[in-house]
């Protein structure tokens, strides 16, 4: 068994704010750790898998609860997988949805920023925030 070590060092191995670590303690994602006569944490090698697993599931898009779920599917490795297949495909689902809106978005933008107005009463940008079509070349506005 590896040497204990503080918090500040699982803050800096896992990569992950202190404060977030004491939350994740918190919430029940992360085991109480040991303390120190003084109090301080001290925490193992486990502990930082564990707040790897977390951090890595958030960047996946994965809420606190869905983590919470699939830390304890990994804790019993003989379990089907079939919740986190289920979990992977909706996230998929949403993952799509989401890359088309910005695409979206994108293209809008894109549009906007070709405008050539040197004033901001026919700006693009303003224009489409305020809902109005003053300046829009003429094919944009539906004349023909």
């Amino acid at each position: 068994m590896s040497k204990p070590f503080t918090i500040s060092a699982l803050s800096r191995q896992s990569g992950v704010n202190l404060e977030t670590i004491r939350f994740y303690e918190r919430s029940g994602l992360l085991p109480e750790p040991q303390r120190t006569a003084s109090g301080y944490r001290h925490y193992q090698d486990a502990d930082v898998r564990r707040v790897l697993f977390i951090r890595r599931g958030r960047e996946l898009g994965f809420s606190l609860d869905e983590i919470r779920n699939l830390l304890d599917l990994a804790n019993r490795p003989q379990s089907p997988c079939a919740e986190a297949d289920q979990l992977v495909q909706s996230h998929l689902v949403t993952i799509e949805a989401r890359i088309r809106d910005l695409q979206k978005m994108q293209a809008e933008l894109s549009r906007m920023a070709k405008c050539t107005s040197s004033e901001a009463e026919h700006c693009r940008l303003l224009e489409a925030l305020d809902n109005r079509q003053c300046c829009a070349p003429l094919h944009e506005q539906g004349a023909s």
